[in-house]
Order: C-alpha cells, then sequence, then structure tokens
C-alpha cells in the first residue's frame, strides 16, 4: 500500500514559531486501509493526521485492525499530546495502533520520541525512552476482536442522526 499524509501541519505554536508544511508538500488525499492477509487490516496516517479522529473511524469502519501512525512530533506538543491522541484513537476505535516517532534534534528543532504501541483497551503495551531504539509488543488480532465485541462503539454510531463516509474519487 501507499499513503501520502492527508493533514499538512500549519501551525502558529507559542514559543516555538510558525510551520507552514502546505508550502512545501502536497497533501494526499486518499484514506488507506491495507489488507495484510493474517496480519490484519492496517489503516495508514503520518504525523499530524493523528488529531483528526474522523480519519481514524473511517479506517475502522472499514476493517482496519492496527492504525499506523510514524511521526515526527514535535517536543513542545509532543509532551503534552502524543500519547493521550494515540490512546484515544486506539480506545475509540478498538484498534491496535503502533506510533513511532523520531526522537532528537532536527532542522526545526526537538522531537519528542518515546513511540508507542498500543492495545485496542488503550494501555500502553510498548514505550521507547528517550532515545533511538527498537521497541515490541504482541499483536493479538483475536484481543482485539474480543475488546470490540465489548465495547460497541462501531455498532452503536448514529448514521441515522450524522454521517461520516469517505469521498470516492
Amino acid at each position: 500500500a501507499k499513503y501520502t499524509k492527508i493533514h499538512v501541519f500549519d501551525a502558529d505554536l507559542e514559543g516555538a514559531g510558525s510551520y507552514r508544511e502546505s508550502e512545501e508538500k502536497k497533501p494526499g488525499n486518499e484514506i488507506v486501509v491495507a489488507d495484510a492477509g493474517k496480519l490484519g487490516k492496517w489503516g495508514m496516517s503520518i504525523c499530524y493526521d493523528i488529531r483528526f479522529p474522523e480519519l481514524y473511524r473511517i479506517m475502522a469502519i472499514e476493517g482496519a485492525d492496527i492504525l499506523f501512525a510514524p511521526s515526527s512530533f514535535m517536543l513542545m506538543s509532543g509532551k503534552d499530546h502524543w500519547e493521550t491522541l494515540l490512546r484515544a484513537r486506539a480506545i475509540e476505535n478498538s484498534c491496535y495502533v503502533i506510533a513511532p516517532d523520531q526522537v532528537g534534534m532536527k532542522w526545526d528543532g526537538p522531537t519528542y520520541g518515546r513511540s508507542l504501541i498500543i492495545d485496542p483497551w488503550g494501555n500502553v503495551i510498548a514505550k521507547a525512552p528517550d532515545k533511538a531504539c527498537v521497541i515490541t509488543a504482541e499483536i493479538d488480532l483475536d484481543y482485539r476482536m474480543r475488546m470490540k465485541r465489548q465495547v460497541i462503539t462501531l455498532e452503536n454510531r448514529r448514521p441515522d442522526v450524522y454521517t461520516l463516509e469517505r469521498t470516492k474519487k
């Protein structure tokens, strides 16, 4: 599968300056859920996309078991938002989340790091320290299905009151 980041990072952060990814990058326009066979269905996202829960809900509706979110989160926002946003995406969609994050200094400042693997209940099952490393965790798709059956948020949606659907091109 191939995924191009849908949401480009344009922000004015007090104390950290302005960022305009839209000046250098063209956003993607396709939501990607890839069928990885025995390894489940994978929902693809990149970095700033994690701030848009509707993207993840569509991937879950379309059968994603694991949501990927490779990132380069800034230290300033990462310390307050990174884990909270990712745990929410796991919980609200009953999916695993695998979120590698760059660590260290980049040309535009320090990155947060602390890569995470989160289970469908929202438990952090692997977390990187503040250094480059590899983390691993067991992904149990049967456990994911048990969690999905216990907290049936996808089934309890109210499409008779609101809609959320993929825009077809």
